[in-house]
């Protein structure tokens, strides 16, 4: 339950629309609901502004979409990541206006358009083409987060001059997500462009010793840049997170 769901309820109550008790059993299930294989944090808009996110990996498409029953009675917006097109199908066909993003393997049910919260710009940038899945995961998070974000595919340090191109979009942002497998160099360039944070994702792309993203995410961690902060290897959701968390403070 976020914060105007709460303040309508309220509301419903004071002009007599909605009894005392009604109201308390709605309520009943604000901090938390036990449906056996999950406890759903229904309170978690309320503290932090977003609802719970469904990690679609490792569950039944039968769980996911339970949980997304219970989360849609309170809820206008519901993001599961990491859920393949199998499961997608499964959930689709139980919330046919919720949308799937096979190559993200990202799903988002919307209620309602989605208000820009965002104080800036969140700039998405991949090194590579075969980057673009985690790229795109940290772009549809921070759009479904209530951000302006934009993208900038395949800008490598192996064709540095690419990036350069896209300078206005660079210095417009408020924060920048440096998608990157290989070598990880493309944050580090990226982040002494600007005066912006730039969270670096590291990739499982590469061959031999970039030992499944380790090689990215040991050099993201070592760069000489002092506005890069480093998530996960693949974790774009994280990214795309934490970018938003920023974006909503920043000026």
């Amino acid at each position: 339950m976020d914060l105007d769901t709460l303040k309508r309820l309220l509301d419903s109550v004071a002009q007599g629309n909605t009894s005392v008790d009604q109201a308390a059993q709605k309520l009943t299930t604000l901090s938390y609901e036990n449906i056996n294989y999950a406890h759903i944090d229904h309170q978690r808009s309320l503290r932090k502004g977003f609802p719970e996110v469904i990690f679609g990996e490792g569950k039944t498409a039968e769980q996911i979409i339970g949980i997304m029953e219970r989360m849609s009675e309170q809820e206008n917006i519901i993001l599961v990541t990491r859920i393949n097109p199998d499961k997608a199908i499964s959930v689709k066909t139980q919330f046919p206006q919720s949308e799937y993003d096979a190559e993200a393997r990202l799903l988002v049910l919307k209620k309602r358009p989605i208000s820009i919260i965002g104080k800036g710009l969140i700039a998405v940038l991949s090194a590579g083409t075969s980057d673009i899945p985690v790229a795109k995961e940290a772009l549809l998070t921070a759009q479904t987060m209530g951000n302006e974000a934009k993208a900038i595919f395949d800008v490598g340090v192996a064709g540095i001059h690419r990036l350069l191109g896209y300078h206005d979009i660079l210095e417009k942002a408020s924060v920048l997500i440096v998608v990157a497998g290989m070598e990880g160099a493309l944050p580090s360039v990226v982040a002494g462009m600007v005066s912006r944070p730039v969270i670096a994702v590291p990739t499982s792309i590469g061959y031999g010793v970039s030992f499944g993203g380790l090689t990215a995410l040991f050099a993201m961690l070592n760069s000489c840049s002092s506005n890069v902060a480093v998530v996960n290897i693949d974790n774009g959701f994280g990214a795309g997170y934490m970018a938003s968390m920023i974006n909503r403070t920043s000026a």
